[in-house]
């Protein structure tokens, strides 16, 4: 099924005698929740021993003030991104405050209500006002509990040596290198989002969920007991219809579209400008406080909710779609993975080995153009593998006909072989090809994936959802705790969040303009 593949690693493997891959960059960004002793949502600010979150590039805070972003700079090996990773969360148990840890699971616990998760706050600056602002708007559409929902993101770039030999290799002559470059990387996503269920079946890690995320509201979940919901099969609720959507989308007829970069421009542009009647009714400006940035089906383009994305590093305050339109695609964000519970990092070695055989399968592997037909089975598949993927009987859509998830899932694998072995060429061990062997097993055996483990501690322990986030954030938070930064790490981050604290006042200081006229020039960027 994947001869072509085959065919193009092995024109690769004479390539990267010279090290081809040599230069390629891997980044992740993990959430984390802090959480008071007992698993509630921290109302504490965030801590200001870790700078400023609107400058800080490494550790930040996402939609909440409670929920605390660690990003990795771009790094050529796995183990640099992970050693970063368990740096920085070393680093912030160190200034945690009140006896609060890190919640452990992707779905947060003991949610007292939508008044009890508190929005990020950035500063009195405009571009600070911004952000909370956005974040304002995100909780009127779709409610703050959704919002607080962890996960982790994978980042992804292959090094600039590689395209125009790939290029040359595809025979493609008539685009320019970064044409060529953008329309590659459009076309690993089309095949990431065609396979992207693989992701939520041997790493999704939220079966369950505390009853008090969904406040009552009614639920096609099941009873695990008095306190959790669950499906017997699930694999990733986060990545179920209880996660974040853009439930409004099929009202207005706007979807992305990853026929190449101009088309995805195009539509994510059409939806930032397209008023939508729900939103208006919200207001914009409501006594002299704004709820959220405009009343469109789009905020601004981050509000989009994809499993993956197209990326472009910005320059300043520059809007994510002119900047991947002035200089094309610069990495693939990957969106989908669930914070892992039995990891204190929330991922570990195994999984990121087997994400880069994934995405550079996706880019090597023949990737048609997704058709309306084909955009409502990705849809139905990645929902039907997030509420029944370990169902052994489950069957998805492929062509308009059914195959069972184990069929497709072994095919694909077996597809991703000489990847593996491409991957671990100027290696001794088979990091690559051992990470997809045990992949493999998991979809012999679902007992050995993450979802399947959670709730079979769940059932030996007899304990709620709650009991087992708490038990696993507990044994995390001494993981931590029982580390010690080198000196040199320690002043790092010491180094970058005061810098990131005088960077947020010289921008407050520099404000020159209203914050009308801010998001107005902002808004206005052509």
């Amino acid at each position: 099924m994947f001869k072509l593949v085959e065919s193009r690693v092995k024109q690769l493997f004479a390539y990267n005698q010279n090290g081809l891959l040599n230069g390629r960059q891997i980044g992740v960004e993990k959430e984390s929740l802090r959480v008071s002793p007992d698993g509630g949502i921290s109302q504490l600010a965030h801590p200001e021993s870790l700078g400023a979150a609107l400058t800080n590039p490494y550790i930040t805070t996402d939609y909440s003030e409670a929920l605390l972003e660690f990003i990795t700079p771009p790094f050529g090996h796995i183990e640099s991104v992970l050693d970063f990773l368990r740096d920085s969360q070393t680093y912030v148990y160190q200034k945690l405050q009140q006896d609060e840890i890190l919640w452990a699971t992707s779905m947060p616990c003991v949610v007292a209500g939508e008044n009890s998760i508190p929005i990020a706050n950035y500063g009195r600056s405009n571009a600070g006002q911004m952000k909370t602002i956005y974040r304002r708007g995100l909780g009127h559409r779709y409610g703050r509990t959704m919002q607080v929902i962890a996960g982790v993101h994978f980042n992804y770039s292959l090094p600039e040596t590689f395209w125009p030999l790939y290029k040359e290799l595809l025979e493609k002559n008539e685009s320019g290198l970064t044409d060529f470059q953008s329309e590659q990387y459009f076309s690993l996503i089309r095949n990431l989002q065609r396979y992207g269920w693989l992701i939520s079946y041997l790493f999704g890690a939220s079966p369950a969920v505390c009853k008090s995320f969904l406040d009552g509201a009614e639920t096609s979940l099941k009873d695990f007991d008095k306190n959790t919901y669950y499906q017997p099969y699930a694999t990733s609720l986060r990545m179920g219809d209880i996660g974040y959507q853009n439930n409004k989308e099929n009202e207005s007829g706007v979807k992305a579209c990853y026929r190449n970069l101009e088309s995805y421009v195009k539509t994510l542009q059409c939806a930032i400008e397209a008023p939508f009647a729900e939103y208006e009714k919200i207001g914009i400006k409501v006594n002299g406080e704004y709820q959220q940035l405009n009343a469109n089906l789009l905020q601004i383009e981050n509000e989009y909710y994809s499993t993956v994305r197209p990326k472009q590093i910005l320059q300043g305050n520059e809007k994510p779609t002119l900047a991947l339109k002035k200089r094309g695609v610069r990495y693939v964000e990957l969106r989908s993975l669930d914070v892992n519970a039995f990891d204190p990092l929330g991922v570990n070695e195994t999984q990121l080995r087997f994400i880069e055989i994934f995405m550079l399968f996706c880019l090597l592997a023949e990737s048609e153009q997704i058709c309306f037909s084909e955009r409502e089975e990705i849809d139905h598949n990645e929902l039907l593998v997030a509420h029944h993927g370990r169902d052994p009987d489950l069957k998805l859509y492929r062509d308009a006909v059914e195959i069972k998830l184990k069929d497709w899932a072994s095919e694909l694998l077996e597809g991703m072989q000489s990847v593996s072995e491409l991957l671990d060429q100027h290696k001794t061990d088979n990091p690559y090809q051992q990470s997809l062997q045990l992949q493999i097993e998991k979809i012999k055996d679902s007992n050995l994936t993450p979802s399947a483990r959670m709730l079979g501690e769940m059932r030996d322990n007899k304990e709620a959802f709650y009991h087992f986030a708490k038990r696993m954030s507990q044994q995390h938070n001494q993981y931590f705790n029982d580390l010690k930064l080198s000196e040199e790490r320690t002043r790092f981050f010491t180094d970058e969040a005061r810098k990131s604290i005088l960077k947020q006042q010289e921008i407050e200081a520099s404000d020159n303009m209203s914050l009308d006229e801010y998001l107005q020039d902002y808004f206005n960027q052509t």
